[in-house]
């Protein structure tokens, strides 16, 4: 009997390691998390992710971005889910071209990296109306992200579709895809006080109604405390190491999904920045801090084509992104980030397996430390949280220098590889050329839009603006008339009567009797203005007419449903009667312009229309066009809207977004000047341009451009840690540090333009020899960079200054700027 039991028990336990085998089989398939990290497949990884937008660029980008992404040291790709472009009418999808999502989600698969999709579907993302299509208004009683039956209704309906779409290809995670985390709703905790007992439940209906749909990998919700059940709530900002109170629940992980690699831009912004010390400072923060994934948002933010732009956003998204809107690596905040990741990476099994412990080193400076016990496995991060003084410090018998607020951080506990503040990486500046395929005069054409002036009359008042365009054009036409006695003119010529008009936003143009009178607009921060000019009125019968237009629609803040725009009320003041009220007068409406309906900015729709030849300003509302030859070469493409006010640009038919030269910023320019003009929209010969301009202006100044980062920069001192990837362990030395360079694009470096050794300053583009400079420099660094693709200048005082130095006290800096070409260097005179 004791056998046969013994016999039974083996079974037994044979059965059940059997089952717990396939169970954790199972489970090493697709994502997992603790209060550590995510696990992915089985394995703990520290997450380096950036936000790429698909249809903020174009697929012929898509592979160079996400390759540029992964060499920077990411490896995730986030990106929202647009629903207003999938689905742009009820119930008829879109998922072709730049709308691709599978293709884009299956690309980053290809290139080795995993991927995190934000379904939202409330995403704001300065996208127009915060990706919720137009049609969800009308939808009888509906109250966007609130416990609203028909919102839920339709929010359900189209998550499940993109789920099941992505289930289809096999795109999760938990399938053998890329996608290892999605996102329902977005920063909902900013409105949800405004919903009251329904913002509560509606947080808890959505995240349950995620977690129902059985993706395999986590759901998350950003800035949400009460993201219920096993969705994690993660952080948004710019200093989440700070500010962030962390997840809701002992074992979920530290996520940040939102690092602002600077600030979007609204028309008449002046430039936004924020710097890689500044970024960098913040990831090393998080890290320290127990975070195990930050994502960039954004690491290209791209080109908001037509007319996909919130309310006021400029075409032009998060230029100052690691990768700048043309993809082009942006120094040096792609580089110094990239360091950034290989120096925590070799900090990976300490900060995923080690204890943490804090300790305190004098007033300012802290040392956040991991270590595994029994291991050599220990990695310290020393910061430095003074913003003013830098400090010397003692840790665990060795001192440290760190600069004002920033972090060192020591893979070994013991050697600094890395400081937040010091930026050993490149610099570079963007130019634009103009092309030389353009270099006379483009040939214009124009065509003048009709001004209406007695439409039919369809509303007592003036029809909302929002409603009347439907999202399907910026443009509405609003025509009324009046018949003035010449008893209520003036009989003094040198007084008028006035046109007032209040708007609730965002731009006008205004006609009396088809003459234009002038324009007004209002702002991001206050969308409502009054347009008030001087007009001439004659006896009898006057035509009034206002030319509406839109900058978007709004992307943020509660009930979204019931914003508004448009004229609200139109007045007549100094008619010696009084004021005359238009705004209950009676009003006639177009939707779009003629020009528009007509397609006149394709081949086809613009033999519908008569072309005239350009040979002063034209008057307002007028198309333009013009031909031209794609660039030389293969760098990105844009144009330049010198002369220009206020409108659109078509190439080849496709919409490249609107321009505003004439809103200006405090800075006096306007916010953006240059536009980009994908390659994939251009043939090799005979382009069509075509734009429409709201006012009087003159095209003859647009130039067309390429754009590159071939000027080059480095600047080190004697005291810079070495570049993170030239850390090689030499007896327990590491290598000095040096001004390391590489062209762009397997280009060669064809001139030396500036190189000092002493103590020169400025920045890249602009720099200044000092009071102590090598006379040599330029010599030493043209010997080791001339007709190279990348070099190395050691910073060595022999190298530069032999046996004698002329300042000996003085800590030395070198500042170099070269060129990069595809042709043939130009050495120095004294280089032979």
């Amino acid at each position: 009997m004791a056998v046969k039991c013994h016999v039974i028990l083996i079974a037994s336990l044979l059965s059940l390691l059997l089952s717990s085998v396939i169970a954790h089989g199972d489970k090493k398939k697709g994502v997992t998390y603790d209060g550590r990290s995510l696990i992915i497949n089985g394995k703990r990884e520290l997450l380096f992710s950036g936000s790429i937008h698909y249809p903020r660029s174009t697929p012929e980008m898509w592979p160079e971005l996400i390759q540029k992404a992964k060499r920077g040291g990411l490896n995730v790709i986030q990106t929202y889910v647009f629903w207003n472009i999938h689905e742009p009418e009820q119930g008829k999808f879109n998922f072709e071209g730049p709308y691709d999502l599978v293709k884009f989600i299956k690309t980053i698969g290809e290139n080795g990296m995993s991927a995190t999709i934000r379904l939202g579907p409330f995403i704001q993302a300065e996208w127009n109306h915060g990706g919720l299509p137009y049609w969800l208004r009308e939808i009888p009683d509906i109250i966007f992200r609130s416990d609203n039956a028909p919102f839920k209704l339709h929010m359900e309906r189209f998550v499940t579709m993109i789920i099941n779409k992505m289930k289809e290809e096999k795109l999760f995670a938990s399938q053998g895809g890329p996608v290892i985390l999605a996102q329902i709703e977005n920063e909902y905790n900013t409105v949800q006080l405004a919903y009251r007992n329904l913002g509560v439940s509606y947080v808890q209906w959505a995240g349950n109604m995620a977690l129902g749909l059985k993706t395999g990998v986590p759901w998350v919700m950003c800035k949400q405390k009460d993201a219920p059940g096993q969705v994690i709530n993660t952080c948004n900002g710019r200093h989440c190491g700070d500010t962030f109170t962390g997840p809701n629940s002992p074992d979920k992980p530290s996520l940040w999904t939102e690092n602002w690699t600077a600030q979007f831009r609204v028309f008449g912004d002046p430039p936004s920045q924020r710097s890689a010390e500044d970024t960098a400072f913040s990831v090393a923060r998080w890290f320290s801090k127990n975070g195990s994934l930050v994502n960039y948002y954004m690491y290209h933010g791209g080109t908001n084509f037509d007319r996909t732009a919130a309310s006021f956003v400029t075409t032009r998204y998060y230029d100052e992104a690691p990768l700048d809107e043309y993809g082009l690596q942006r120094e040096p905040k792609w580089g110094h980030l990239k360091d950034l990741h290989r120096a925590l990476n070799l900090c990976k099994k300490a900060l995923l397996w080690g204890t943490p412990n804090v300790q305190r080193l004098s007033a300012d400076v802290e040392a956040r430390f991991f270590e595994k016990p029994g291991t050599n496995d220990c990695a310290a991060f020393l910061a430095n949280n003074n913003t003013k003084d830098p400090e010397t410090v003692t840790f665990r018998g060795k001192k440290y220098y760190l600069p004002a607020k920033s972090i060192s951080i020591l893979p070994d506990c013991k050697t600094v590889v890395y400081n937040t503040m010091t930026v050993v990486s490149q610099h570079n500046s963007r130019n634009f050329v103009k092309s030389r395929k353009t270099d006379g005069k483009l040939e214009w054409k124009m065509f003048s839009e009709t001004i209406p002036s007695n439409l039919l009359v369809d509303s007592r008042i003036p029809r909302e603006l929002y409603n009347l365009t439907k999202d399907k054009t910026d443009y509405a036409w609003f025509t009324t008339t009046i018949n003035v006695d010449r008893n209520d003119l003036s009989a003094r010529k040198d007084i008028n009567p006035v046109l007032r008009v209040a708007s609730l936003g965002h731009a006008m143009v205004a006609f009396i009797n088809g003459e234009f009178i002038g324009s007004a607009h209002g702002s991001q921060i206050e969308k409502s203005f009054v347009l008030q000019h001087s007009v001439k009125l004659k006896p009898g019968i006057n035509f009034v007419t206002l030319l509406g237009s839109l900058v978007g629609l709004p992307d943020s803040g509660a009930y979204m449903e019931h914003r508004y725009a448009g004229p609200r009320g139109v007045s007549i003041l100094g008619l010696n009667t009084g004021t005359l009220d238009l705004s209950f007068n009676g009003w006639g409406h177009q939707v779009a312009l003629s020009g528009e309906t007509a397609k006149v900015f394709t081949k086809e729709g613009g033999r519908k229309v008569t072309w005239t030849k350009v040979n002063k300003d034209g008057p307002p509302v007028t198309w333009y066009k013009t031909r031209f030859d794609a660039p030389e070469g293969k760098s990105p493409v844009a144009v330049r809207m010198t002369g220009m006010k206020k409108g659109m640009i078509w190439i080849n038919g496709k919409s490249i977004g609107r321009y505003w030269m004439n809103y200006i910023s405090p800075l006096g320019e306007p916010t953006q000047s240059e536009f980009h003009i994908p390659r994939s929209y251009l043939k090799p010969t005979n382009n069509l341009m075509v734009i429409l301009e709201e006012e009087e202006a003159s095209p003859e100044k647009i130039e067309i451009l390429t754009v590159n980062r071939d000027t080059i920069c480095s600047y080190v001192t004697e005291y810079h840690p070495p570049n993170v990837r030239s850390w090689e362990k030499k007896n327990n030395k590491f290598t000095k540090p040096a001004a390391r360079l590489k062209c762009p694009n397997k280009k060669k470096i064809v001139a030396v333009q500036f190189a000092s050794f002493g103590d020169p300053s400025g920045t890249c583009g602009n720099f200044a020899v000092g009071t102590c400079d090598s006379p040599i420099s330029k010599q030493v660094v043209e010997q080791h960079c001339l007709g190279k693709t990348s070099c190395d200048i050691p910073m060595d005082k022999g190298l530069f200054n032999g046996k004698k130095d002329n300042c000996p006290n003085l800590t030395k800096n070198l500042a170099v700027q070269v060129k990069c070409s595809s042709k043939g260097p130009k050495r120095s005179a004294n280089q032979a």
